[in-house]
C-alpha cells in the first residue's frame, strides 16, 4: 500500500499563525503533479506538536477530497501518551484517510517493553493501517529491531517509518517483520541506500520542495537502476542536507515561500529561517534546478 516517495507535507500558515487552507490546496495539487506517492499530514514537518485536534483533523479531511484517494493519505496521530495517542488515533482513523503515522512516545523514554505495548494499544484502537515512527534523535527513544519484529505480527501494523541511519538497519527490521511489512526510511540522505537495502521508498522533507526528483530517484532504486537512482540522488545531496540547516521545518517552509507556494507563517517556538543561513539553502535550491 505505501511505497514510493511520500511527502512529509509542511502545514502552510498566515503570518497570524492561522492554517492556510488555500495554499494548503495549492500543496496538493503540486504534489499530485509532481508524481508525490502519498501525503503525510501532521507529522513532524507539518509542525504536528503546535497542531490542535481540530486542526489536524480538518487537514486531513481537506486532503482526503482533494486528493480523492489517487495517491494514499497518511496521517500523524501520535503523542507521549498512550491514552491520548489511543484516542487520537480512534478520532482519525474514522477519516478517510488510508493510515496513521504513530511516533515513538517523546521525552518520557520507555523501554522496549513500554513501546511494544505502547503501540499494542494504538493498533487495537485503529480502523485503519498503522504506520509507526522511529526517530531517536526527535524522541530520545530508539525502537529496535527485535520491537519492531513483535509488533509486525499485530494485524494493524503494516509499515515503520525508520530514521536511524546506522548500516544494517533497514535488514535487520526486515529480517525482523513478517514478510510483507515495509519499511520507509525516514532520512532522505540515505533513502537511496536504504532502498537498497529492501526499503519500499521514503517519508521525505525533500519532496516538499523536489517532489519529481524525490520521485524519480526512488523510482529508479525501486526498479533495480541503481545507476540512475545515484546521480539523481547526487544532485539532491545539497538539499538533504541544508534543509535541515536549521531545525525542521524552518528552512523547508521558508524554501516553499522562495518558489510561491506558501506564504511564510510558521508557529512559536519555531522561528523564521536566519539571515545567515538563507543563502545556504538557497544555494541548495539552485543546485538542484529548483531555482535559477
Amino acid at each position: 500500500m505505501f511505497s514510493g516517495s511520500l511527502v512529509a507535507i509542511v502545514t502552510p500558515m498566515r503570518p497570524d499563525g492561522r492554517v492556510d487552507f488555500e495554499a494548503w490546496a495549492r500543496l496538493l495539487d503540486f504534489h499530485l503533479r509532481n508524481g508525490t506517492s502519498g501525503i503525510v499530514v501532521g507529522g513532524t514537518t507539518g509542525e504536528s506538536a503546535t497542531l490542535r485536534d481540530s486542526e489536524l483533523r480538518d487537514l486531513a479531511e481537506r486532503a482526503c477530497e482533494q486528493v480523492g484517494q489517487r495517491i494514499p493519505v497518511i496521517v500523524g496521530a501520535g503523542t507521549s501518551s498512550t491514552a491520548t495517542t489511543v484516542e487520537r488515533v480512534a478520532s482519525l482513523s474514522e477519516l478517510a484517510v488510508d493510515g496513521v503515522l504513530v511516533v515513538t512516545p517523546a521525552y518520557n523514554r520507555p523501554t522496549q517493553e513500554g513501546l511494544y505495548q505502547h503501540f499494542a494499544a494504538v493498533a487495537a484502537a485503529s480502523r485503519k493501517p498503522v504506520v509507526l515512527y522511529n526517530v531517536p534523535t526527535r524522541t530520545a527513544v530508539d525502537m529496535l529491531p527485535e520491537t519492531v519484529g513483535r509488533l509486525s505480527q499485530l494485524p494493524r501494523i503494516v509499515s515503520v517509518k525508520e530514521a536511524v541511519t546506522e548500516p544494517g538497519r533497514i535488514r535487520a527490521i526486515l529480517d525482523a517483520c513478517r514478510k510483507d511489512f515495509v519499511v520507509l526510511s525516514g532520512d532522505d540522505a540515505t533513502a537511496r541506500r536504504a532502498v537498497q537495502e529492501g526499503a519500499r521508498g521514503v517519508i521525505s522533507v525533500t519532496a516538499n520542495v523536489a517532489p519529481r526528483a524525490m520521485a524519480d530517484m526512488i523510482n529508479a532504486g525501486l526498479r533495480g537502476d541503481h545507476a540512475t537512482a545515484e546521480k539523481l540522488d547526487a544532485a539532491l545531496a545539497a538539499l538533504h542536507q541544508d534543509l535541515f540547516a536549521e531545525a525542521n521545518p524552518i528552512p523547508v517552509k521558508w524554501a516553499l515561500a522562495r518558489m510561491g507556494l506558501i506564504g511564510e507563517g510558521i508557529r512559536l517556538p519555531l522561528t523564521p529561517l536566519s539571515a545567515a543561513t538563507q543563502p545556504v539553502v538557497l544555494a541548495a535550491m539552485r543546485g538542484a534546478g529548483i531555482l535559477q
